[in-house]
């Protein structure tokens, strides 16, 4: 693994494409993820294409984007603008290297003092427990939602499609404290992944929304990026290619209808995130 650490010029980019509806703003803390999930879109934007070393296998520390949150979000203030971010886009706030590098933490300490109108934290990594002192305080002071990535409840479909992902028994563990602590929390279901009858049940009580996107339709470009991706084949080698369909979003949206109100499913990227 290639750590290195870097001074980030900007901390908060406006939002295009999928995330416009209803950010104005993505926050990546870091660059690079370890966690390296097979399907992950990151691998197909320039950002990896052009690195000439694998995804997964590089991480850059952004080390003071605190001080850049503080200063780039002051301007804002200054302008009234709306500030809502989407933490995170292309990157996971939460992988390991969090757990010493802290720059995660230091951005939402300085939220405090200066907090976004709208946050919501996009990880698959338990380490967020950590944090849940300062989440119960700034969910005070702004609307805060916590969307953990759960696609399965099968550990062995984990391992095919995220094998350096945390588990998923310890992703919603981490779902649950949050719930407990009074944060808004989500489940998503994103690329919904093979999973047992079993699994909607698991996340009420732990879940206040769940979010389903797929493969097919929710990597940003119609599905290209996943086919480039070779998700079709590895679907298909594993007898999973009922679960790549373009429809599937529409099945699976009848399926947890059973067991969560409908105003607490949000739908891939044909809905705004936050209504």
């Amino acid at each position: 693994m290639q750590f290195k650490e870097i001074q980030s010029k900007t901390i908060l980019t406006k939002t295009t494409g999928y995330l416009d509806i209803g950010f104005t703003h993505s926050l990546n803390p870091y660059a690079g993820c370890a966690f390296a999930c097979r399907y992950c879109y990151v691998r197909e934007l320039p950002i990896q294409k052009f690195k000439g070393t694998p995804w997964g296998g590089w991480v850059e520390i952004k080390r003071n984007a605190r001080e850049v949150y503080r200063r780039e979000i002051v301007k804002l203030r200054k302008k009234e603008l709306p500030v809502n971010i989407y933490m995170s886009s292309a990157t996971d706030p939460y992988q390991p290297v969090e757990r010493k590098a802290c720059i995660t933490r230091g951005i939402l300490e300085e939220m405090r003092a200066n907090p976004p109108d709208i946050l919501v934290i996009q990880t698959r990594g338990p380490l967020i427990e950590r944090d849940i002192d300062v989440l119960v305080q700034l969910k005070e002071q702004c609307t805060l939602i916590v969307s953990m990535t759960i696609e399965t409840d099968r550990e062995d479909v984990k391992r095919i499609f995220a094998p350096y992902a945390p588990s998923i028994k310890m992703r919603m563990e981490a779902l649950r404290k949050l719930h407990l602590a009074g944060i808004t929390t989500q489940a998503a279901v994103s690329p919904a992944l093979p999973f047992t009858p079993e699994f909607p049940k698991l996340l009420r009580g732990i879940a206040d929304y769940i979010w389903i996107d797929t493969l097919a339709i929710g990597d940003g470009a119609q599905g290209k990026r996943s086919s480039r991706l070779k998700m079709p084949q590895l679907f298909a080698e594993n007898n999973f290619s009922e679960w790549y369909q373009k429809d599937l979003h529409v099945k699976l949206e009848k399926f947890f209808k059973r067991h969560f109100q409908s105003e607490r499913i949000r739908i891939s990227r044909q809905e705004a995130f936050l209504n």
